[in-house]
């Protein structure tokens, strides 16, 4: 699969009650599609997936699909602090719908980096989707070091991608000058999406654009144009949005958002809480005042 562009880490919509949402995942998918995203992105840490049940997950799934109608490749979200609990998710998992698994880097445990190498080498070899390794470390409580990294995608065929959230882009540089072309690095943080497509990213894994994914797509535009000034521009709107999206937890600003452009409720489950009314006024504030492209 290639994972150009601009991916969106889809939230999971809940109605007033903390019950999942299913008549809004339509709308979130039309957005996020007519926006010009290029692959959706399921069951990852943004869909509060440690909130969800087995069966919730599986009728996400089934509604995304029917409303996606194939018109883009989807990614699904399978990781955890057990190898083997992992593996056998990904095993009892219809992967069939799916071009890749992202799987996040083992947390709590802190294993070294041979620990990190042995999880993700027995998980490649338990499926033959690619792998996209995420590496979040404010998170997991390590980091997957580039070193590490590009031992993967020199031993397993099917790794040759890494989410990076790291928020240091020496680790984004790294991987990129010292691994083959084929490796593909992705931002896995709004605020990082510039500077890691200025040192030869691939794309972004996208929590703005849920709401807003037309912006991130004029922001691909213009660096593939040469156009920087745009793009620089552009990414200091952009920025001043991206952080009160974070300033309570994601999802809670995003979801925020999305209420204020009426696409679904602020609700998030615990031990999330909802955007503070405070909170939601900033983020009327600067969308009101930012022309952004809706």
């Amino acid at each position: 699969m290639n994972l150009e562009g601009l991916g969106v880490a889809m939230i999971t919509p809940f109605d007033v009650y903390g019950k999942v949402d299913y008549d809004s995942i339509p709308t979130i998918v039309e957005n996020i599609i007519s926006g010009g995203a290029d692959y959706l992105v399921l069951m990852g840490t943004t869909a509060e997936v440690p909130c969800l049940s087995t069966q919730e997950k599986k009728d996400i799934i089934k509604i995304v699909k029917e409303a996606n109608q194939n018109r883009l490749p989807m990614v699904i979200g399978i990781g955890g602090n057990s190898t083997y609990n992992v593996i056998d998710e990904i095993c009892q998992t219809d992967l069939s719908s799916f071009g890749a698994i992202l799987s996040v880097s083992p947390y709590y445990n802190k294993p070294s980096q041979e620990g990190i190498y042995q999880h993700f080498s027995e998980i490649a070899n338990s499926s033959d989707l690619p792998i996209i390794v995420y590496n979040v470390p404010s998170r997991t409580g390590s980091s997957v070091n580039p070193s590490t990294f590009i031992r993967l995608c020199n031993d397993c065929e099917n790794i040759y991608a890494i989410k990076e959230s790291s928020g240091d882009l020496s680790q984004a540089r790294e991987i990129i000058n010292k691994s083959s072309p084929q490796v593909q690095v992705i931002s896995g943080d709004d605020s990082m999406t510039l500077p890691i497509l200025l040192a030869g990213g691939v794309g972004t894994i996208s929590v703005l654009a849920n709401a807003l994914p037309k912006n991130i797509v004029n922001l691909f535009h213009h660096i593939k144009n040469g156009n920087l000034n745009e793009a620089y521009e552009l990414n200091h709107r952009l920025m001043d949005m991206i952080r009160l999206l974070f300033e309570e937890g994601n999802p809670v600003g995003i979801k925020g958002l999305m209420e204020l452009m009426g696409i679904c409720s602020k609700k998030v489950r615990l031990p999330l809480v909802s955007a503070s009314s405070h909170l939601v006024d900033k983020i009327e504030k600067v969308f009101n005042n930012s022309f952004f492209d809706v």
